[in-house]
């Protein structure tokens, strides 16, 4: 699994883990969010781009991000795609909860933003998508406090 930066390149996942220690290191009284988000794009029919981003955001400070993209060739309902980008954030989340507590991180939760919000189409699935992720142990934010999905990933699809 390789991700992308705009900064570093194709990373390998050892070398993303690598980065985000010596990152986080350089300022260790500084205060980080840790978040994940994705989005989804159809590309043309039955054709859908997916993008997962993680974000470390030094508050105050700036930050840096990393993306990684996945294809399918499905027909899929809106509901489908919210799930699936849901899952892909819970995914990508979950590779990282051990790293970060191995590397003393721990006090640092992983906030998930998904690309769905009170206006739109995607009102009625707020409950059951924010319940998913609550019950997986994670904070989750929705739009328009969601920017890692509706900016950052919403970027690369």
């Amino acid at each position: 699994m390789s991700y992308h930066s705009p900064t570093y390149g194709k990373v390998d996942l050892e070398k993303l883990k690598e980065i985000i220690s010596v990152y986080m290191g350089q300022d260790k009284k500084a205060r980080y969010e840790i978040i994940v988000g994705s989005d989804s794009q159809k590309v043309r029919t039955n054709i859908y781009d997916f993008v997962s981003a993680l974000i470390v955001h030094r508050v105050g400070g700036g930050g840096i991000y990393f993306w990684k993209q996945q294809v399918f060739d499905k027909k899929m309902s809106l509901k489908e795609r919210i799930y699936r980008e849901a899952t892909m954030s819970l995914e990508t989340s979950e590779n990282f909860v051990d790293f970060f507590w191995t590397n003393g991180i721990s006090k640092y939760n992983i906030q998930i933003h998904v690309d769905i919000g009170h206006n739109g189409e995607t009102r009625d699935l707020i409950t059951e998508v924010v319940g998913m992720i609550r019950g997986s142990g994670y904070e989750v934010k929705i739009k328009p406090y969601s920017y890692g999905a509706s900016k950052v990933a919403d970027k690369y699809t």
